[in-house]
This record gives structure tokens, sequence and C-alpha cells, in this order.
């Protein structure tokens, strides 16, 4: 069992940067790959990025303005934000799939995550 929980949302002007942090539960963390999702007011929930063994996947829309990492010390999994633009704008999840030798099209697959936090809400302001 893995109990997720989000924080480092907030208000932000376009173009200003945010960190969300994502600490998991479970002495198994390691063994996960981990994503991030967001769901935007009136949108279906879309992947943002994901983390596996050594692999990072991220979609069109956020590549080379976020990154995300992981310490698997202190089972956390990070997303940084840059150059944040008002699209963004959204509820962003953090997720945990069992293995760690996930393909781009795995990650993407929201139905194939075993464990999901609650959300953070990211705003930027135009």
């Amino acid at each position: 069992q893995v109990q997720l929980v989000e924080s480092g949302g907030g208000l932000v002007q376009a173009g200003g940067s945010l960190r969300l942090s994502c600490a998991a539960s479970g002495r198994t963390f390691s063994s996960y790959a981990m994503g991030w999702f967001r769901q935007a007011p009136g949108k279906e929930r879309e992947f943002v990025a994901a983390i596996s063994d050594g692999s990072t996947y991220y979609s069109d829309s956020v590549k080379s303005r976020f990154a995300i990492s992981r310490d698997n010390a202190l089972k956390m999994v990070f997303l940084q934000m840059t150059s944040l633009k008002p699209e963004d704008t959204a509820i962003y999840y953090c997720a945990a799939v069992r293995g760690l030798r996930i393909t781009l099209i795995q990650a993407m697959a929201q139905a194939r995550y075993d464990y999901w936090g609650q959300g953070t809400q990211v705003t930027v302001s135009s």
C-alpha cells in the first residue's frame, strides 16, 4: 500500500516557477515508477511527466519547461515547473505504478497507475 500526498501548489504569475512535491508512504517506494498528471477545469486529466528507473518522460506541452525528479531515500518525487503559462492552471496529481521499467506509452496510461494522491491546485495568472 502506498499513500501519496502532494504539496507546493499555489498562485503564480505567468512566467513564474513552482515546485511540486509528492510524499509517499510505504516501504517499496523505490520499486514504483512515479507520474504527474493534471486536470484543468472542464477538461480530462492528462499526463504531464513520469520518472522510472533512470528515465524521464514529458508531455509535449511541458517539455523543456518542467523537470521531474525523485529522492528514494526521502520517498519523494518532485515536479519543478518553470516558465509557467495560464494554460498550466490545473489540479496536479501524483501517481505511482508498480515496476520501474516503463515506456512512455505505459507512463501516459492513467489506468496503469495503482495509487493516486488527492491533488494540489496550481493557478497561473496572466
